[in-house]
C-alpha cells in the first residue's frame, strides 16, 4: 500500500471509530466530537478506560498495535460493565465491531471508578503475558534482535554457533514492512510450520534516524534480496516474500554506496585502493594439496591448524581441499606429512556463469570481477545494453515493485526503454551495498546475488552473548567460553566481558536479597 492508501485507510478507521463510540464518549462524561478527532480521540479514550496516555503511541507502532487494539477493545467494554467471557469473545471475534453494537443497542452505565486489577488469577496471568510480549516486541523490533550464525561464510571472524545481539538503532531501526505478522518470529511460526504473516497490506518503507551510517568493512545483517525460499530446503522462483520476511544474512560490507569495486586474484580493491579490513577480520581461502602418503585426521587439523570445513580428503590420491587463514596456511604448509599445498584461485578469464550479473559478455569468476559501481542515492548512471544487466533488477524490483512503482525495462534494438520511453540514464532512489563473507571461497554473497538495497538492511551485530561448538566433546568443551560476552567490531582480539557480567549479577542479587531482608 502507498502512503496515500494508508492515509485513506486511517481516515476510514477514524470514521468507523467515531460512529461506533461517540455515545460511549458521552456516557463517560466527554463530548461526542472528541471521538472524531484523530489521535486526540485515542488520548481521550485512554482517560475513559483509565489507562496511561502513552498507550496511544503503542496503537501506532506496527506489530505492537496488533496486540494493543484487542487490549483496548476489552478495556473499553469493561469500562461499561461488560465483564463476561462471552462479551470478551464477541469483541475479539468481531475485531472490535461488537463495541459498535453496544454503542447503539445496549443500555450501558459507565463505571467511573473501575478497578484495574484483574478479577481472577487467570486474568492477571494473561495480562502479565500480554505486556511482556509487547515489551519484548518493542525491543526485538526497534532495539536489539537475537541472531544465530548458521554458516561459515564469516569464519573465523564470526563462528558457526555464535549467538549475537544485533543492534537495530545503530543504522536506524526499520519499521516493519509487513503490517500483520506474528510477533517476535521471522517468516514461520515455530512448531506449526506455517507462515507467520499476511503478505498484504504492506507498510511503506521507513527507517528511524540512526547513530551512524554503514561504513566500509562493517559486518551487517540484512534480508537476502533474492530470497524465494518457502522453506530451508526448497526454492521456488515464483515464491514471493515481503522484504522484512526474507532470510536474514550476515556479511561484511566491502563496498558502500558510491564505491567502484574490483576483485583481482581474490583481493578486493575499492576506488583502485586495496580494501582495508579491521584487525579482527580473518580472511580464509580455499587450498588444495597432497600428503606424503599418510592420512590425516580432520579433527586433528581442526584443533591444530584452526581449519574450517576440513573436507575433501581422498585417501586414494592423498589429495585434500581445505579452507585456511593465511596464518593457518603458513603453519600447515610446514607439516611433515604435507607434500604440496597452494591457494585455489580462479585465473583471470575463467568464466563462472553463476556470478552476478550473469552476462554472456563478462569472463568473471569469484576471484576476478569488476569494475562494479555500487549505486548511490541521487547518482545518475548510463543505461545501455552493457549496464542494463547490472541495474535491471534494481530498477524493476528494488526501486520498482517493492516500493509500489510499476517500473518496466525493455530493449528496442540498441535503445533501452523505461516504461516504454527511451532513456539513456537512470538516477537511483536508494543507497546500495556490496556484501561479502570473509570465508572467500565458501560464501554465498554479492558476487552471486548482486547489490543489497538499503531497505533490506536489518542491523549491526554488536555482541556475542553465547557460542556453541558442535565439534566439541562434552558440554563444557562445546561452550566457547572465551567468546562469551565479546564485542563483534574492533581491531584487537575479542575480550570476554563474562566476569564483569557475573559480578554485575552477584551485585544485583545481593542488593535484592538485602533489600527484601530489610523490608521484611
Amino acid at each position: 500500500m502507498t502512503i496515500t492508501q494508508w492515509f485513506l485507510f486511517f481516515l476510514i478507521v477514524q470514521v468507523v471509530h467515531f460512529l461506533g463510540t461517540w455515545k460511549l464518549y458521552v456516557k463517560a462524561g466527554r463530548q461526542a466530537w472528541e471521538a472524531a478527532i484523530p489521535v486526540y480521540n485515542a488520548v481521550v479514550l485512554m482517560k475513559i478506560i483509565h489507562r496511561p496516555w502513552w498507550w496511544t503511541i503503542l496503537l501506532f507502532v506496527p506489530i505492537v498495535n496488533l496486540i494493543m487494539f484487542p487490549v483496548v477493545w476489552i478495556e473499553t467494554i469493561r469500562s461499561f460493565g461488560k465483564h463476561k467471557l462471552m462479551d470478551t469473545i464477541l469483541v475479539l471475534v468481531t475485531f472490535g465491531l461488537y463495541i459498535f453494537y453496544l454503542n447503539y443497542a445496549a443500555e450501558l452505565t459507565y463505571i467511573k471508578d473501575r478497578s484495574l486489577t484483574p478479577r481472577t488469577a487467570t486474568g492477571e496471568w494473561i495480562s502479565s503475558i500480554l505486556f511482556a510480549v509487547i515489551a519484548a516486541t518493542l525491543v526485538h523490533t526497534y532495539l536489539i534482535q537475537p541472531f544465530t550464525i548458521p554458516t561459515s561464510s564469516l569464519e573465523k571472524t564470526l563462528l558457526v554457533g555464535d549467538f549475537l545481539f544485533v543492534s537495530k538503532f545503530h543504522y536506524g531501526a526499520r519499521t516493519p514492512l509487513t503490517a500483520v505478522a506474528f510477533p517476535m518470529v521471522h517468516d514461520t511460526i515455530p512448531i506449526l510450520g506455517v507462515k507467520s504473516y499476511l503478505e498484504k497490506p504492506q507498510i511503506p518503507y521507513f527507517r528511524l534516524p540512526g547513530f551512524e551510517k554503514i561504513e566500509r568493512s562493517d559486518i551487517v545483517v540484512f534480508n537476502w534480496p533474492v530470497d524465494t525460499m518457502n522453506n530451508m530446503y526448497f526454492t521456488d522462483k515464483y515464491y514471493y516474500k515481503p522484504i522484512d520476511k526474507k532470510t536474514n544474512y550476515v556479511k561484511r560490507a566491502v563496498g558502500v554506496a558510491g564505491d567502484s569495486l574490483r576483485i583481482i586474484d581474490g583481493r578486493i580493491f575499492i576506488n583502485a585502493e586495496p580494501l582495508k579490513l579491521p584487525g579482527r577480520a580473518k580472511l580464509q581461502h580455499n587450498y588444495i594439496g597432497t600428503t606424503k602418503g599418510k592420512a590425516f585426521d580432520p579433527r586433528y587439523l581442526y584443533e591444530r591448524y584452526d581449519v574450517t570445513d576440513p573436507y575433501g580428503y581422498d585417501p586414494g590420491t592423498n589429495s585434500f581441499r581445505i579452507n585456511l587463514t593465511e596464518d593457518a596456511y603458513n603453519k600447515f604448509k610446514n607439516h611433515p606429512n604435507v607434500a604440496f599445498i597452494q591457494k585455489l584461485n580462479d585465473s583471470i578469464g575463467n568464466k563462472d556463469t553463476r556470478l552476478f550479473p550473469k552476462s554472456k559478455n563478462l569472463n568473471w569468476n569469484q576471484d576476478n570481477m569488476g569494475p562494479i559501481f555500487v549505486p548511490k542515492k541521487g547518482a545518475t548512471t548510463k543505461l545501455n545494453l552493457e549496464t542494463l544487466p547490472f541495474y535491471k533488477r534494481l530498477i524493476e524490483v528494488y526501486e520498482g515493485s517493492e516500493l509500489g512503482i510499476n517500473n518496466k525495462l525493455s530493449v528496442n534494438g540498441t535503445q533501452v526503454l523505461l516504461n516504454g520511453q527511451p532513456t539513456e540514464t537512470y538516477t537511483f532512489k536508494m543507497d546500495y551495498y556490496w556484501m561479502m563473507g570473509d570465508n572467500r571461497h565458501n560464501s554465498l554473497d554479492s558476487r552471486y546475488f548482486g547489490f543489497v538495497p538499503e531497505n533490506h538492511v536489518v542491523g549491526k551485530p554488536v555482541f556475542v552473548w553465547f557460542s556453541w561448538d558442535t565439534n566439541g566433546t562434552g558440554i563444557m568443551n562445546k561452550i566457547r567460553w572465551e567468546r562469551l560476552f565479546t564485542t563483534v567490531s574492533g581491531d584487537k582480539e575479542p575480550t570476554s566481558y563474562l566476569p564483569y557480567f557475573l559480578i554485575g549479577l552477584l551485585v544485583l542479587f545481593g542488593y535484592n536479597f538485602f533489600k527484601k531482608k530489610r523490608d521484611s
